[in-house]
């Protein structure tokens, strides 16, 4: 049976700047909690040591990025890995992410969050000093995998603990440096990245983290203070059980459609209904279990809803046009890993200006406003790369990627402190769990999707030019772009000929993919526009920021009511 809503915000005080967002505090009309003094005065040092871990969870991924197409190469300059086993890569350090945050979260709030930090960090640490010297694709993967279980303990923590050193007035702007710090990772990562691939092995990409991991550890250890939940939920592991082996079947089965380039072979398509059966037993279960992972009933609230729906959105477009664009700037316009660092810096850089100081227009215009135009000035950037192809001049692509970053940087804060202000502070590494794993539900969806995508799309245009190749080796070299451009190099003088279908078969699939990207950032404008709050009328004697504070919950209406 479905258990009563969670517990309903109240309205901020007059003069407290809301963003559109319900407040936190625990129950109605209870006492507001107030941040130790001592803890106050050294909160933004605090939030400093959280961007630092923060730092090397998204770092890695970034650094990764660029390095897959070095991968993709045969020893000793890579191992070898396919184009879904790149994927597997990523997702796999993904999907154990998503799959074990609401444990994480839960955890956190029962032990300690700093508790949980430091344990997550030291498994991090570990898992990337082994993927370093991995020796195949399937040791890469596995050590993803437990980076991954790692990282599920480290990222809700920092934000769970930036909700309880903040109070409520200055959450939206912590949260914005938050968030500005996921594009300081963004920029970094790349460039980093391109330096040591270089100059190193691509191991280096990560016993580069080994350090950052050192410090980041003495840090939290110096400075963080601890935190918990007084009334902490129970451990669900059914639940989790259930999120990961859905998440697992369904992207496997993704996955191996791209690979045979038919979504409805039976390989393919029973993994995915697999995958989506188990997770509609996940949400059965969900909603029975007088203790879940995930409590369902936060998601009858519209504005949470809308927040982790946009949330999911964007980073199913943005991951999976990120995995594309690598592959076009390296393989196609024939940059270095170092060069395609740099230009990517775009894309990050105008998250670092401006997510911290979204906060200012969503408090003039309201949160539906300022999220539903990022989203949709992210879809029309998406659209753009559908006219790209191997002359276009490199000061569009760089016009285009900073747009795009200018459009996240005004979707990521609103809708973050949207779903951490919708529940009580005590429940902070809840909310933060929920975020982040939908986020990463986004991100691993979007580059099983739109990677498979493009792989299907791409050898169904590339196939009929690899005549010249023997059986095994055409299949092989129809994978991806890398591999046809592989197979060139091989046959000398006479793989000439391959190179110029395999840049114009993958700008055709790039096309077809980036167009279903944008289309998925227009559904996320959809769902933001309609649900989260406008900028409300000015009311007699109530400060401008405060016009945007939410109403007392209404039968049948979320915790905003409904404009």
């Amino acid at each position: 049976m479905d258990r009563p809503p969670p517990h309903a915000p109240r309205p901020a005080p007059d003069g407290a700047p809301d963003d559109g967002a319900p407040p936190s505090g625990g129950a109605p009309g209870g006492p507001v909690r107030e941040v130790p003094p001592e803890v106050h005065r050294r909160r933004w040092a605090i939030l400093a040591v959280l961007m630092l871990s923060l730092l090397f969870v998204v770092l890695d991924n970034s650094i990764l990025n660029v390095a897959v197409k070095t991968i993709a190469g045969p020893p000793p300059v890579g191992i070898g890995a396919t184009q879904s086993q790149l994927e597997w890569a990523i997702n796999a350090y993904s999907l154990v992410f998503a799959g074990l945050l609401f444990t994480a979260g839960l955890l956190g709030d029962r032990i300690g969050r700093r508790r949980t930090l430091v344990f997550g960090t030291v498994v991090f640490g570990a898992a990337s000093a082994l993927a370093a010297f991995a020796d195949s694709p399937v040791e890469l993967v596995a050590y993803r995998a437990v980076m991954g279980f790692g990282a599920a303990f480290v990222m809700p923590a920092t934000l769970a603990i930036l909700m309880n050193v903040f109070e409520r007035d200055e959450q939206p702007k912590a949260i914005g440096v938050w968030v500005g710090a996921v594009g300081v990772a963004i920029a970094i990562g790349p460039v980093l990245g391109g330096l040591l691939l270089e100059h190193f092995w691509w191991g280096s990409i990560f016993l580069v983290n080994v350090p950052v991991v050192a410090v980041s550890l003495t840090a939290v250890a110096l400075i963080v203070p601890e935190s918990r939940d007084p009334a902490p939920g129970r451990i669900d592991p059914v639940g989790v059980a259930l999120s990961i082996l859905g998440l697992v079947l369904l992207v496997f089965g993704i996955i191996r459609g791209g690979e045979l380039a038919d979504l409805t072979h039976p390989t393919a398509l029973l993994p995915a209904a697999g995958g989506l059966l188990v997770l509609a037993a996940f949400v059965v279960h969900e909603r029975r279990t007088p203790h879940p992972a995930l409590d369902m009933a936060y998601f009858r609230q519209p504005v949470f809803l809308a927040a982790v729906g946009g949330i999911t959105l964007v980073f199913f477009a943005l991951m999976g046009v990120t995995f594309v664009s690598v592959f076009y700037l390296q393989s196609v316009r024939g940059f270095s890993p170092l060069q395609a660092g740099l230009l990517l810096l775009p894309l990050a850089v105008t998250q670092l200006l401006f997510a911290p100081r979204s906060r200012l227009l969503v408090r003039r215009f309201g949160a539906r406003t300022v999220c539903a135009a990022g989203l949709l000035t992210v879809a029309a950037c998406l659209a753009a790369f559908a006219a790209f192809d191997t002359g276009t001049p490199v000061w569009a692509v760089e016009l285009v990627l900073f747009a795009q970053g200018a459009g996240m940087a005004h979707v990521m804060p609103p809708v973050t402190v949207a779903v951490m202000q919708a529940l009580p502070r005590e429940k902070a590494g809840s909310g933060s769990a929920v975020n982040t794993t939908f986020r990463q539900i986004g991100g691993a969806l979007g580059v099983a999707v739109l990677g498979s995508l493009l792989s299907a799309v791409y050898r169904g245009s590339v196939e009929e030019h690899l005549g010249a190749l023997p059986p095994g080796a055409r299949e092989r070299a129809g994978e991806s772009v890398e591999a046809t451009l592989a197979a060139a190099r091989r046959l000398g003088p006479a793989g000439e000929a391959l190179v110029a279908p395999a840049q114009s078969a993958f700008l055709s699939a790039m096309h077809v993919t980036v167009l279903c990207a944008a289309g998925a950032a227009v559904a996320g404008a959809v769902v933001v526009a309609a649900f989260l709050p406008g900028r409300r009328p000015p009311e007699g004697g109530r400060a401008p920021e405060a016009r945007d504070a939410p109403r007392e919950p209404v039968a049948g209406r979320g915790p905003l009511g409904s404009d």
